[in-house]
């Protein structure tokens, strides 16, 4: 039987990541497509491991959409607020930017209101109104225009502080929308909030962030979106080698539900250790864990002897 190697992982050009000032917004709209492309050929991949991918995307989207808001939940407590949280709990403030993000990344391409409001409304404690509803009524219109993707994202982003100023992060959150909608990928990858608090969005001296459709803004969008974009494929080529480990010790697992453990590993940023199914029970599941991480086959990512969380 033939066995065939997975594609290798693109990887952005070094040209296309931005180094220093860069002055005009055609460079930055050269890197922003260079470095797009890159990643439009990861996604359409569909590598086995595309899940874990857009999961840990978002964690990290989601912890800076928490730094901006000036909370201190870094990414492991963002980890313990999603993961140990009982059944109907309230995850707080923090924990619902994470499930924001979190449902970015597993649901279909689309700027439907229903989906946008539901967001808005649980997740980013936005009061729906008139300005918001127009705002999203009019996306299907831009994503049908001639106009770019990165560009469209900075758009739309631009549109929804004018319309509602208390609503920048779901503004960040529509431009990875309305950027996966353009590009026809099967799901959004969390990308731009991900870069609000680098040097793209704060210039010159003054140090001082652009705002959504400030001066500047559509220049900071093309920039941040070849880096996020770099950044993106660099951690899928660690996943890769990760996953390709993980899948490479299945055959030596002989425990029942193994196959749901990958599965899972394969498909979410983290597995907690208390895990268990009809199939595996919860000791079970510790042994595995403990057998994988033995094998190099996946991290215990907590660094607690207790609670703790797996993942590639």
């Amino acid at each position: 039987m033939l066995i065939f190697d997975p594609p290798p992982v693109p990887k952005v050009p070094v040209w296309a990541r931005p180094r220093g000032l860069v002055l005009h917004d055609s460079d930055a709209a050269y890197a922003a497509g260079a470095a797009l492309n890159s990643l439009d050929n990861l996604v359409r991949q569909d590598f086995s491991w595309a899940g874990a991918w857009r999961q840990r995307l978002a964690l990290q989207a989601a912890s800076a959409a928490v730094n901006l808001t000036g909370r201190r939940e870094d990414e492991s407590a963002l980890r313990d607020t999603h993961y140990l949280r009982g059944t109907g709990d309230d995850p707080g403030p923090a924990g619902h930017l994470l499930m924001a993000w979190r449902r970015l990344a597993s649901r279909t391409t689309g700027c439907d209101e229903e989906m946008v409001r539901s967001v808005a409304e649980q997740h980013f404690a936005l009061q729906w109104d008139d300005g918001l509803a127009e705002v999203v009524a009019n996306a299907e219109d831009m994503v049908a225009s001639a106009r770019p993707a990165p560009v469209l994202a900075a758009e739309i982003a631009a549109t929804v502080y004018r319309a509602r100023p208390d609503a920048e992060l779901l503004a960040f959150w529509l431009a990875d929308v309305l950027l996966a909608q353009k590009l026809r990928w099967p799901l959004p990858v969390p990308l731009l909030m991900r870069q609000v608090s680098s040097a793209v969005f704060k210039p010159g001296e003054s140090r001082r962030r652009i705002r959504p459709g400030g001066e500047g803004w559509g220049r900071a969008v093309f920039l941040a979106y070849a880096t996020a974009a770099a950044d993106a494929c660099e951690l899928g080529a660690d996943l890769a080698q990760r996953g390709a480990r993980l899948t490479g010790v299945a055959p030596k697992l002989r425990a029942k539900g193994s196959g749901d453990v990958i599965k899972l590993l394969l498909s979410d940023d983290a597995v907690p250790g208390s895990w268990s199914s009809p199939k595996l029970s919860a000791r079970g599941a510790r042994r595995l864990f403990e057998r994988l991480v033995g094998l190099g086959a996946v991290r215990e990512l907590s660094g607690r002897p207790t609670f703790r969380f797996y993942g590639l």
